[in-house]
Order: structure tokens, then C-alpha cells, then sequence
């Protein structure tokens, strides 16, 4: 095989290695082809083509069908840290401190390593936010620990049902059912005291700002089929968390 294809080949595993990265761990669609393409580039391929939706890469050099590769992407969650850390691989590529078999290992290590937080912790900073919401919407204190308290087992509850049950908006439809009936049983028994804002403040760990923000940005940057579906995607995860609480409050 030519010195040039083989070459052509590493680099093409790269790219599409960390553009897969980006883009199952919360990245934008702009981010991932930009940052492949830059990859590209700084390994003196400056005729390098990429299309990305969120649940596909296709990646080409030089316009051959031999160069052209596709990732699908199947599972995707938030995971800014390895976001920040393949920027970080791809500016040392672009200023020329990094060779592409360097380049390519840690590309691989951030992938097969899951840099996540233990659960508990993750538990215990959406309890913390959910008393946080309260207070922004201007709530009462008095409410604070019924809030922290629903925040963190609705949160809780999604992480364990998502493992469980990997049908989509199906997890945040039932965790918001439970959000909301465990407000109004605190309410109920004194335990807390304005239903709406305690609802306000333990459902929001479950709103998908991320998922919102970056079909925002990918509207505004042109990718007009990855932000529909990202906002699409958003949509159906609020109007599940809102029709989980609605079921609720109509039976109250």
C-alpha cells in the first residue's frame, strides 16, 4: 500500500475518532467538523470534506471514495470533560506538538475511559440544584430540604431507570410522575408548602438545557438538519417531564 494512503488512512482515524468523542458526549455538529477538519489540516490534508448529524459521521479527503468513511452514532449522553479534552489534543495537533500516533493513542484513551462522577455524587449535586431552582424562582426557604430531598431521588431514580429501561422519554415521563406525586405527598403531610415551586425546583435536573443550547447554537451556525432534531429531541424530553407532572396534578 502506498506510504501516502496509509498516511491518509491514520489521519482519517483520527478525525473521525474525535469527532465521534465530540459528538457522543454533548459536543455541537459545527464543533465536530470543525475540529476535524482542522485535525486534518494540521496534518497537511487541507482538501478534507465532513457532514455530521447526531447520529451519524461521514468523513472524506480528497474527494476519493477510498478516503470516505462513516461512524454511526448510536448512544450519546453529556460528558463535557471529554469534550474539553479532545479540544485540547486537537489545538496541540493544529500548533504541531502532537504526532498523529500520539495523537490517535490519547484520542483512544479518553475514549474507552469513562471520566464520570460517581452516581452518589451526581445525586447529591442535583439535590443541591434543585434547592438552588427553588430559591431563583423565588420560593421559600422553608421549602428548601423537601425540594433537595425530591430533587435527588428524581434524579436518582432517572439515572437507575435509564440503565433499566433504554426506551427514550420513557424514563423522564415516569421520574417526573414520581417527582410529582412525592410533592404532593410532602404537601400533603406538611412536610412542605407551595406545590408549584417545589415542583419548579425538583424537576429542573431533568430539563434538557444542554440539549436545547446546542441545537441553538447549531441553528445559528447553519446546520439546520442537527438543530431540528436536537430541538426536536428536547421537545419530546420536556413535553414527556411536563405530561409526567400533568398526570400527576390531575388527580390532585
Amino acid at each position: 500500500m502506498n506510504r501516502s494512503i496509509i498516511n491518509s488512512h491514520e489521519i482519517t482515524q483520527i478525525c473521525l475518532l474525535a469527532g465521534k468523542i465530540i459528538l457522543q458526549n454533548g459536543g455541537e455538529t459545527y464543533r465536530v467538523e470543525d475540529t476535524m477538519v482542522r485535525i486534518a489540516a494540521a496534518y497537511g490534508i487541507e482538501n478534507s470534506h465532513s457532514f455530521v448529524t447526531p447520529t451519524g459521521i461521514i468523513f472524506a479527503i480528497d474527494g476519493s471514495s477510498q478516503m470516505t468513511k462513516l461512524i454511526r452514532i448510536s448512544e450519546r449522553s453529556t460528558n463535557l470533560l471529554k469534550v474539553s479534552l479532545v479540544n485540547d489534543i486537537s489545538r496541540r495537533i493544529s500548533t504541531g506538538k502532537l504526532a498523529a500516533g500520539d495523537a490517535h493513542r490519547l484520542l483512544q484513551e479518553i475514549d474507552t475511559n469513562a471520566f464520570v462522577y460517581p452516581t452518589w455524587l451526581k445525586i447529591i449535586a442535583a439535590a443541591i440544584a434543585s434547592g438552588c431552582f427553588l430559591i431563583m424562582f423565588q420560593g421559600s426557604w422553608r421549602d428548601f430540604l423537601p425540594v433537595m430531598l425530591i430533587g435527588g431521588i428524581g434524579f436518582g431514580f432517572l439515572m437507575q431507570l435509564h440503565l433499566i429501561v433504554p426506551i427514550k422519554f420513557f424514563a423522564e415521563f415516569i421520574s417526573a410522575l414520581l417527582i410529582g406525586s412525592l410533592s404532593v405527598l410532602f404537601v400533603h403531610k406538611g412536610f412542605g408548602f407551595d406545590l408549584d415551586k417545589i415542583i419548579i425546583g425538583s424537576v429542573m435536573p431533568l430539563v434538557p438545557g444542554l440539549h436545547i443550547t446546542a441545537a441553538v447554537r447549531d441553528l445559528m451556525a447553519g446546520h439546520l438538519v442537527s438543530g431540528l432534531s436536537k430541538g426536536a429531541e428536547a421537545f419530546l424530553t420536556a413535553f414527556a417531564i411536563g405530561a409526567g407532572i400533568a398526570a400527576v396534578l390531575s388527580f390532585y
